[in-house]
């Protein structure tokens, strides 16, 4: 390993240590966890978040299916999407997407996946080949929305109840830089704490031309998803929250049979816009295993986001507990264990660019 080498690896843990953002999924939640032990006990089950959300896999918490969910949701809300099986040849794809209206760029994900796993946005028929030699397993194909605004929305209801809560609204940021006429794309990335730590990604990925040089004050997006693990940023914007925001988000649960806790992801015209549920796009919808987003927000302090995960998991717990007075059982254990195995076998087929 030589200087620059280890240069680079220093700087990188540094980052990492004194911003808790960028910490291990286990270590952020790890105090929090006791918490949940608690509710499990009193829940008698320590898989009860299965029950929170009747309608969907696991209650959404891990290994559900994307497209089974976006089966329950009213089309309107969401981007054409189409389901890719593991037999479908190339020419089967290309006939769905046109039969769905679909063209490229696209957002290809595998359908069961968390934190950005899988997900590549592709803009060629031969792109997407190369996809789809490397990802032996069920995917989606879902139109590429550009519209200027991604949203997290976290929405929860108690089944006992007509009406529910935004809990959390977050704003993400692409990661980009901004040229100053001098400095080339790869000086920009490494200037920056946040593009610093996707320089190796962005390096192999070969996407970005790293010797154009932007001219001041124009933008390049270097990653155009908004998922925190890929360097979004993601902002607290919980003070849009208001009464048109939340009869907006109760209409269109509602319409979303077996759903009561979980997080939609957005891409939308306007705040404006959203607020009125026009011209938006549901990406994504998750359920037990989604995150209040806002905690990730720069300015945000890890005992912060302690008190706030406590919440989400409180509501989670009596969603759950309804549910399961309504007849809708827990996973067992033996269940957990068979579905974890499932999900290892799955991942283990996608070789990941």
């Amino acid at each position: 390993m030589n200087y620059k080498e280890i240069k680079f690896k220093i700087r990188k843990l540094v980052i990492k240590t004194f911003s808790w953002e960028y910490w291990p999924v286990w270590l952020v939640y790890f105090p929090v966890s006791f918490y949940y032990i608690y509710l499990s006990i009193k829940a008698r089950s320590f898989f009860f978040f299965s029950a929170s959300n009747p309608t969907i896999e696991t209650g959404g918490m891990f290994f559900e299916s994307k497209w089974k969910i976006f089966e329950l949701m009213p089309k309107a809300y969401f981007p054409s999407t189409i389901y890719i099986e593991t037999h479908d040849l190339l020419d089967t794809i290309s006939n769905k997407m046109d039969d769905a209206g679909i063209s490229f760029p696209i957002i290809a994900k595998p359908d069961k996946g968390e934190r950005g796993w899988g997900v590549k946005k592709i803009g060629s028929i031969e792109e997407l080949a190369v996809y789809k030699n490397n990802t032996n397993i069920e995917f989606l194909i879902q139109s590429y929305i550009n519209t200027p605004f991604e949203f997290s929305i976290f929405y929860y209801r108690n089944p006992k109840s007509l009406q529910g809560n935004i809990t959390s609204v977050t704003l993400k940021k692409l990661l980009s830089v901004t040229g100053d006429g001098l400095s080339t794309i790869e000086m920009l990335i490494k200037k920056n704490n946040r593009s610093f730590l996707q320089y190796k990604k962005l390096q192999t990925n070969k996407l970005i031309n790293f010797n154009q040089v932007l001219e001041c004050g124009e933008d390049q997006v270097l990653v155009p998803y908004g998922n925190h693990i890929l360097g979004a940023t993601f902002l607290d914007y919980n003070h849009i929250i208001d009464d048109r925001l939340i009869a907006t988000f109760d209409k269109i649960s509602s319409g979303i049979g077996g759903f009561y806790y979980g997080r939609f992801d957005i891409r939308c015209t306007s705040i404006e816009d959203l607020k009125a549920g026009k011209n938006i796009s549901i990406l994504e919808l998750n359920g037990a295993g989604a995150e209040p987003a806002h905690i990730y927000d720069p300015n945000f302090s890890f005992f912060s986001a302690q008190l706030v995960l406590a919440k989400h998991y409180k509501m989670m717990y009596e969603a759950a507990v309804e549910n399961n007075k309504n007849g809708t059982e827990y996973m067992t254990y033996n269940a957990f264990k068979r579905t974890r195995k499932l999900e290892r076998k799955f991942k283990q087929k996608v070789i990941l660019q």
